[in-house]
């Protein structure tokens, strides 16, 4: 009998064992999702009072730093859409500083011409309908929100007054006439 009970309890640890290493090999062939973090800037007019003009969300993903921004009661028409290098809308957006331009390139568009040849906040136009909305979705490789020379955390978007020429030295977008703060989350 106790030879009996020793075989059954060698059996069970037996198939603990198995099944666990099953378990664990599953688990590991489960595709994996990347860590994510997640930031918001509620844009507000740089004028007196302020309004809102609506929500700019990023998102870190496996393909880059997704940016989708949602305005409202903005002038119809194109406007530059750009990340400063300050965390500060103070001013009338002026406090924002320059375009976040770490590694000191010229204007450009970052999509089409990258960090070699744009500043790695040069997000380009977003274009506003006759009712006064805006949408703009895109990823951006490279960016992210808080680690690496391009992170975005904590720094500016601004909606400028007039559309991105892409001229040198800033794209002659005219002044700023919405604000909002990168806050990760």
């Amino acid at each position: 009998m106790k030879f009996f009970a020793q075989i059954m309890t060698t059996i069970k640890i037996t198939a603990i064992t198995i099944f666990s290493s099953i378990l664990i090999l599953l688990s590991s062939c489960q595709p994996q999702t990347a860590q994510k973090a997640d930031a918001q800037a509620i844009i507000n007019t740089t004028s007196e009072p302020s309004t809102v003009m609506g929500k700019v969300s990023f998102s870190e993903m496996e393909e880059g730093l997704l940016i989708e921004a949602n305005l409202e009661q903005v002038p119809p028409g194109k406007h530059g859409f750009h990340i400063h290098e300050t965390g500060s809308c103070e001013d009338g957006g002026k406090a924002a500083g320059g375009h976040f331009n770490p590694d000191g390139v010229q204007h450009g568009l970052l999509i089409k011409d990258g960090f070699e040849n744009a500043h790695a906040g040069d997000l380009g136009n977003i274009t506003v309908s006759p009712e006064g909305t805006g949408t703009m979705n895109v990823t951006i490789p490279g960016l992210t929100l808080s680690e690496g020379k391009y992170a975005l955390g904590n720094l500016s978007v601004i909606v400028h007054e007039k559309p991105d020429d892409f001229g040198q030295p800033t794209g002659n977008a005219g002044g700023r006439i919405g604000c909002g703060i990168i806050k990760v989350t």
